[in-house]
């Protein structure tokens, strides 16, 4: 690889910046071209997803997406961010086992016990085998350092809950793409912003940027036969790399007193992940504690997503995204602004917020009938 960027920096212009170019650019190429040949083979082989209980749409539409952002990923990150496969040995047999499963569920549909199971085996792979973990709560609930069985636990379970999150927000056109995105260039700037050492993670980043731009212009498209999904193929790949990148960002807080690593504090820094990743993380418990409180199990298929109110509201699928994102991304700012009050309380602000953002459309839909 030295001779790579040796061959890279040959303009004058610094690697980085090369890598981040090339990186957006291979990214959004990859994907944009290869996708039209996966919606002419799935609509050959009749590799549709059709509309069900928790479907926004009424005609059958590819869902193979995903293919698409893994091969663009796969390529670009292995050439342009390969420092991360070097540091993190598990990381792209990861992605491999999470490719195989959301493309047979995307295919035939596994049961739902099989899923959790590879991910239990992904999560462990990078947990365990490359140290990616939740190391500390900083002072969340009055912990901080985590036992290293307890930090492995609990950053399998978290790596769990946001690969499924991300699914489970994958129900209107643009949603997990777009969120995808700005949490992507959320973290790329916060890791741009902390020096050198964060580099090939700014890369990876601009990576999933570049794909998922690339996959957004197929999946908002008003031409049928251009129109496609990511699936649970690429709604897992989101989710795990988002929670990723997420683990990394608040591990970078912690000093690990090592010679060669930079030394940052922010005792939020938790919680601003959290912020980050809020909309996955609300719906998911919001749908959960609503199907339990109506006595049903939390795996049933329902309409009670913060997408689905707002489709209830008479918004097209843009406008209900476009609300959503411009929402959540409001409190992102708000945890940003107040990063450095008591840490317990930013928590307790952005996790009301968020639930307010859930239950505010129902409040709307209650007004707007009241009127009526």
């Amino acid at each position: 690889m030295k001779n790579f960027e040796l061959f890279l920096g040959g303009s004058g212009i610094p690697i980085f910046y090369i890598k981040i170019g090339l990186g957006f650019m291979f990214s959004f190429l990859i994907t944009f071209f290869s996708i039209p040949t996966i919606v002419k083979i799935s609509r050959r082989k009749n590799l549709m997803d059709e509309p069900g209980i928790r479907s926004s749409h009424l005609r059958e539409i590819p869902n193979l997406g995903g293919i698409a952002i893994f091969y663009s990923i796969g390529i670009c990150a292995s050439i342009f961010a390969y420092e991360l496969f070097d540091l993190y040995k598990f990381l792209f047999a990861s992605l491999i086992i999470l490719l195989y499963v959301g493309v047979m569920d995307d295919i035939v549909v596994m049961r739902a016990y099989k899923k959790l199971v590879a991910q239990i085996v992904v999560s462990s792979l990078v947990v365990i085998g490359s140290d990616i973990r939740i190391r500390s709560l900083f002072g969340i609930f009055g912990v901080y350092e985590l036992e290293y069985f307890v930090s492995v636990i609990f950053s399998i379970v978290t790596f769990i809950i946001l690969i499924n999150a991300f699914n489970l927000i994958d129900g209107i056109d643009g949603l997990a793409g777009g969120y995808s995105v700005i949490c992507s260039a959320l973290f790329g700037i916060s890791y741009y912003r902390l020096g050198e050492y964060n580099y090939p993670l700014v890369v990876l980043s601009v990576i999933i940027i570049g794909t998922v731009l690339a996959f957004l212009y197929y999946n908002l498209s008003n031409y049928r036969n251009r129109k496609i999904f990511m699936g649970d193929t690429g709604s897992m790949l989101l989710g795990f790399l988002l929670a990723f990148t997420s683990i990394c960002f608040i591990d970078i807080f912690i000093d690990k007193k090592l010679v060669d690593v930079p030394r940052y504090h922010l005792q939020s820094a938790p919680v601003v992940a959290v912020a980050i990743l809020i909309l996955p993380i609300v719906d998911t418990l919001n749908v959960i504690v609503v199907r339990l409180y109506n006595k049903k199990s939390p795996f049933d298929a329902d309409k009670n997503h913060i997408h689905h109110k707002l489709l209830k509201l008479n918004l097209t699928h843009r406008r209900s995204t476009f609300y959503i994102i411009l929402y959540y991304l409001m409190i992102v700012g708000v945890a940003y602004y107040l990063r450095h009050i008591d840490v317990n309380l930013l928590l307790l602000v952005i996790i009301s917020l968020g639930f307010f953002g859930a239950y505010l459309p129902d409040l709307l839909y209650r007004l707007r009938n009241n009127k009526n």
